[in-house]
């Protein structure tokens, strides 16, 4: 299982220092992360929008370890939501942001990140679109649950995202199953303990499918964030036995995987948004998109031979 193995390199210091300094790194990784900054982004959405397509961004960003760090997480989303607002396309691109980067791992960190996250949320509702909470490892869940809880007092279509392969997804699928909730469902890209999660990919795949079922069936608005071919049919039938319309759920892909299959999806008339990211701290989240899925790991290993 080399997925356990690429997120622990995710956290090495030499590691990145090694695959930084790669000549062929910044080609790889400007297929999954498509700019460094706003002005590089703007171009991207505009491209991807005109194609039908919707999109969430998610600014880049690692290992925050001062308030100062996180207020400046906060202002580089203020700031793509001054651009969106230029660009008029409401709902049409969201943001989606991890408390972690709002400083949620400091000390006082649940009402730091609360303070840091609740303008942003603010911003975009003026804008006329909202926000989704990342999961993180499970040690983070219950704060970015209540953080979800009080937020969406004030801006009920804020969104969060649930790990099918953690143990206790069901249940938060359960609860959050309710009308006005917006959900994201993913397998999960963290390295998990056995004790809270399933470590087998059939495991996975079976209780990803329990938990979309009882989104489909509940009364809130599923987002199916997944590239698997076979989710996604089981995603389209499920949906049909439901009687959901095609604007009562969307699909959600990475940016640079499967662009034939975001572009074949909306042509169907689904709503079909694509998570883009951008900014200058890329490792992290590069490192993640390798450890998920081993097409990914295999394009990287090509490109260094080849290119290297």
């Amino acid at each position: 299982m080399l997925g356990p193995v690429i997120l622990a390199a995710s956290r090495s210091d030499r590691m990145r220092r090694l695959i930084s300094a790669a000549p062929v790194t910044k080609q790889v990784v400007d297929r999954f992360i498509p700019g460094e900054t706003v002005d590089d982004i703007v171009p991207i959405i505009s491209e991807l929008t005109a194609k039908g397509l919707q999109l969430t961004m998610d600014v880049v960003g690692e290992d925050i370890t001062t308030p100062e760090q996180a207020a400046a997480a906060r202002d580089a989303y203020l700031a793509l939501i001054d651009h969106l607002k230029d660009l008029e396309l409401g709902e049409r691109v969201e943001m989606s942001v991890k408390l972690s980067m709002f400083g949620q791992a400091l000390e006082g960190g649940h009402e730091l990140a609360l303070a840091n996250v609740r303008p942003v949320v603010e911003a975009a509702a003026a804008i006329g679109t909202t926000v989704t909470l990342d999961a993180e490892d499970h040690t983070t869940l219950d704060s970015m649950f209540a953080i979800h809880d009080e937020l969406r007092k004030d801006f009920p279509a804020t969104g969060c995202v649930i790990q099918a392969y953690l143990f206790r997804t069901e249940a938060d699928a359960r609860r959050l199953a309710a009308a006005g909730s917006r959900v994201r469902l993913v397998k999960g890209a963290y390295k998990e303990p056995a004790e809270v999660a399933y470590q087998q990919k059939h495991e996975i795949d079976k209780a990803y499918v329990r938990v979309l079922k009882t989104l489909m069936e509940g009364d809130g608005y599923p987002m199916i964030g997944s590239h698997d071919p076979r989710l996604i049919s089981i995603a389209q039938e499920l949906a049909h036995r439901a009687g959901r319309k095609l604007d009562e759920y969307e699909f959600q892909m990475l940016y640079g995987i499967r662009g034939d299959e975001h572009l074949r999806l909306a042509a169907e008339g689904h709503r079909m948004r694509v998570y883009t990211a951008y900014g200058t701290d890329w490792y992290g989240y590069f490192m993640r998109r390798l450890a998920e899925k081993p097409a990914n790991l295999q394009f990287f290993v090509r490109s260094m031979i080849t290119k290297g």
